[in-house]
């Protein structure tokens, strides 16, 4: 067995355990989408590019970039953004 896989077996299990969302455990994204009209992402780490029609944005695995129209950004802090626009889709890419 690998011993990267073998690392994030035994973190689930030890979240599991602990009653520790997996968001925590393995610094991922957690993303709220609000019909197409609203996204909220926590735990994003930087801007990598705006327009109106897309965001892109730095993250543990790699980037996300949100497409659509008229994104804005309605708020933003170290760890959280809020993107309000009509929101086409979220693509992951590593």
């Amino acid at each position: 067995m690998e011993v990267n896989k073998y690392n994030k077996e035994v973190q689930q299990k030890i979240a599991r355990l602990l009653d520790i969302p997996n968001d925590i455990v393995f610094d991922l994204p957690k993303i709220t989408i609000i019909g197409n009209i609203q996204l909220y992402i926590e735990n994003h780490r930087g801007i990598i590019e705006y327009t109106p029609e897309s965001v892109r944005l730095s993250v543990s695995f790699g980037e996300l970039e949100i497409s659509g129209e008229m994104l804005t950004i309605r708020n933003i802090t170290r760890e959280e953004i809020h993107l309000d626009g009509l929101i086409r889709s979220v693509q992951c890419k590593s």
